[in-house]
């Protein structure tokens, strides 16, 4: 019996948590209340999953104690006279003794002479990872009910709190409370229809256990619901992924197609941020430093990005009053404009890094194309290097034979791998209820273990399954986005109400999962139907006899659906479905399909040589700042001067000369210094350039009115003297 193997598994999953979160948030932007609620629910959804194996070995070892104690009979003789007739009655009780006995039998006499014997006791040897019977309780009692509180008050509340457009605290939390009436709802819901099937059964009496019963029932009935879901479309495309991965050429057309389809979102986010930017600098130009609001109005300015605040200030006039004709700007009017703000800005950022992400991963995708007929077996990479932490010993060399021989290799022995996985676990779903012969097949191998005691084995085997149930559902969580509401990007590129999404599902569906793996393997009492030893885990979560329907029907047979779920997922029915109805979806023998594949593709080359003018542009840059000489053989630059107070007037708008300057055009800004292309037509084409993004010898067009149907892009400098 020790405790470290628990002790080592707390620390581990407290550091796995943290790993996580810092590599998926930014710590130093997200609130701290943000950080840690997250981490919380992150780390305690980590703890069920890695430590009910402990606590499924300890179970057993239980079991094995329970089964081969010895029982001494003791006889009590009581006379009861009842028509002159005595009874003796016997009784039996189960004697502490040592656990660690053990023999070949064992004689024991009744006290009317009458002996009987008890079979040979078996040597139950306690897992290394035994701890004493009331610490998982214990544990369990604090990571259960916090986990619950967090996923149905404390998240939901927190991520509608961090999107509502109010000024104060309470308008706030009203708003975060209208917009979880639709979580609350369904939750409640179930919650009414169990208290009321319980309520109407005479047999049965409503205390504080049963209402904490029937709540963790509805959760629990919530999130069975929405697992099946998950993991019907998850075992099957978790493998499938896995093997379209060592396909080079689908896993390109997919990127071609998805980089297509995210140009139109990407397009839509900025001219919604656009929209909104210019109703924001129209406000702030009515709203004056005096005006009731103008603190409302620094804070839906500071929502903004950064250049744009230095812009965009509020009105600092102070010769008059503000105006009386700014009375139709009320605060439910402020309070629309900086939700809609927040919103855009946050669409607009996501759909950026989704794009970044999509092209570095077909510019990938395409360097191992092009290496893969490389004579000298040298991975060259068209833009950058590889600049991860084992750079040393990831050589060129090691990339080409990994990335084009080793790779698509391991991803199809891995697929092939987590297809029998997959097959196991639907195969389990559908026929742990058998109980005899025993047909689900994790049963099988558990029960095998328990009979040699090799409680390693049990909780590895644990460890593997409930961890493959993890990333089968929550693959679907992050692949399905609702209505593209969250988004998960590595590098310190996820949002707050992202994060706050991920901990409210972990939370929600890993209670659950980790009761449909105890039935999986046959250690719930519904399943088997026996005197048997059950884990602390379902102690503490309490059964669900109150509701017979629910634990003996619901949580038992609807798993069947994964089958059907699966089905449908194989054969791409939902992907078909959304794409008659109009929605874009990856079909291979689909023209859009084909379309759009071609679309995407022409977007990467335009990327690629937006990239190459970039670095053709820095390369020349740095090279005029480090020689003063032009790396192409031209004459050399004389360096920037400083311009004389005495000069002349007109030597005022002499700049600079720049790598992309000729003779040319440098006699034309002196002959005229006033620049005809910059016809800003639009008072907020000033704000919505970012000078410090854009690449030398570029600017961007002026920003058409909010009214016009043409957008705002780069292009090369143009002038009226162009033509000579």
């Amino acid at each position: 019996m020790s405790a470290g193997p628990l002790v080592v598994e707390i620390i581990c999953t407290c550091l796995l948590a943290a790993f996580v979160l810092h590599r998926y948030g930014d710590l130093r932007k997200q609130h701290v209340l943000v950080t840690l609620a997250t981490f919380i629910a992150w780390y305690f959804s980590f703890m069920i999953i890695f430590i009910i194996p402990l606590d499924v070995s300890s179970t057993f070892y239980r079991q094995c104690v329970h089964q081969n104690t010895p029982a001494v009979l003791t006889t009590t003789t009581t006379t009861t006279e009842t028509n002159n007739v005595s009874t003796t009655s016997v009784a039996v009780t189960t004697a502490t003794a040592a656990t660690t006995a053990s023999g070949n039998g064992t004689n024991m006499s009744l006290s009317d002479g009458s002996s009987t014997s008890t079979p040979p006791l078996v040597h139950c040897r306690a897992p290394l990872s035994h701890v004493p019977d009331h610490v998982l309780p214990a544990l369990w009692r604090v990571v259960y009910w916090t986990s619950q509180v967090l996923t149905w008050l404390i998240l939901p509340m927190m991520q509608s709190y961090s999107n509502a457009g109010d000024f104060t605290v309470l308008g706030k939390i009203k708003s975060a409370l209208i917009a979880n009436a639709i979580y609350y709802g369904t939750y409640l819901l179930i919650f009414g229809v169990c208290l009321i099937y319980v309520a109407i059964r005479p047999d049965i009496d409503i205390d504080a256990e049963k209402l904490k019963v029937i709540g963790a029932t509805a959760s629990n009935t919530w999130g069975l619901f929405v697992l099946v879901l998950m993991l019907g479309y998850g075992l099957v495309e978790v493998p499938r992924n896995f093997w379209n991965s060592s396909k080079r050429g689908y896993q390109l057309s997919r990127t071609y197609f998805k980089i297509a389809k995210l140009s139109t979102d990407k397009s839509e986010a900025e001219e919604s941020l656009e929209d909104i930017l210019e109703e924001i600098k129209r406000y702030a130009d009515r709203i004056r430093y005096n005006h009731p609001m103008s603190k409302n109005m620094e804070t839906i300015l500071s929502k903004c990005p950064d250049h744009i605040q230095k812009s965009m200030q509020p009105n600092m006039d102070d010769y008059e009053d503000f105006d009386k004709t700014v009375d139709s700007i009320t605060e439910k009017s402020l309070v629309r404009l900086h939700q809609k703000v927040i919103r855009c800005s946050q669409i607009n950022k996501r759909t950026q890094i989704q794009w970044n992400n999509l092209i570095e991963k077909v510019l990938d995708l395409e360097d191992c194309q092009t290496n893969e007929s490389s004579t000298d077996k040298r991975f060259h990479r068209v833009y950058g290097q590889y600049k991860g932490l084992l750079r040393g010993l990831y050589t060129p060399t090691v990339e080409w034979y990994w990335k084009c021989r080793v790779r698509p290799w391991v991803m199809m022995i891995t697929a092939i791998a987590l297809m029998v996985f997959s097959f196991m676990v639907v195969w389990s779903e559908c026929l742990f209820f058998v109980k005899d012969p025993v047909l689900s097949l994790f049963a099988v191998f558990i029960n095998l273990a328990k009979q040699n005691y090799d409680y390693v084995y049990i909780e590895i085997a644990s460890i593997l399954t409930i961890a493959y149930l993890c990333c089968c559902a929550y693959y679907s969580v992050f692949q399905i986005r609702i209505f593209n509401y969250y988004y998960i990007a590595p590098h310190h590129q996820t949002d707050e109400y992202s994060l706050i999404f991920t901990g409210m599902m972990l939370c929600r569906l890993t209670p659950p999962m980790c009761l449909n793996f105890l039935g999986l393997i046959h250690l719930d009492s519904h399943v088997t139907s026996g005197n048997m030893e059950e884990t602390s885990y379902t102690h503490i979560m309490g059964h669900m006899d109150v509701i017979s329907f629910i634990s003996d029907g619901f949580n038992i047979y609807f798993p069947i659906l994964i089958v059907l779920l699966c089905i449908c997922t194989y054969f791409s029915l939902g992907s078909r479905i959304l794409s008659l109805l109009g929605f874009q979806q990856f079909i291979g023998d689909d023209d859009m399909t084909q379309e759009l594949i071609d679309e995407g593709r022409e977007m990467v080359k335009r990327e690629k040589r937006k990239r190459e003018r970039q670095v053709n542009v820095d390369h020349k840059r740095k090279h005029w700042h480090e020689t003063g000489r032009l790396d192409s053989g031209a004459s050399p630059v004389t360096p920037p001067r400083r311009i004389p107070p005495s000069s002349d007037k007109r030597a005022a708008y002499t700049v600079p000369r720049s790598p992309d300057d000729n003779d040319r055009t440098e006699l034309l800004r002196q002959a005229e210094p006033i620049d005809y292309t910059d016809d800003r037509s639009d008072p907020l084409a000033e704000y919505t350039r970012s000078p410090a993004t854009e690449p030398l010898g570029y600017q961007s067009r002026p920003t058409p009115s909010r009214f016009s149907s043409s957008r705002p892009t780069s292009r090369p400098l143009k002038g009226i003297f162009d033509d000579v």
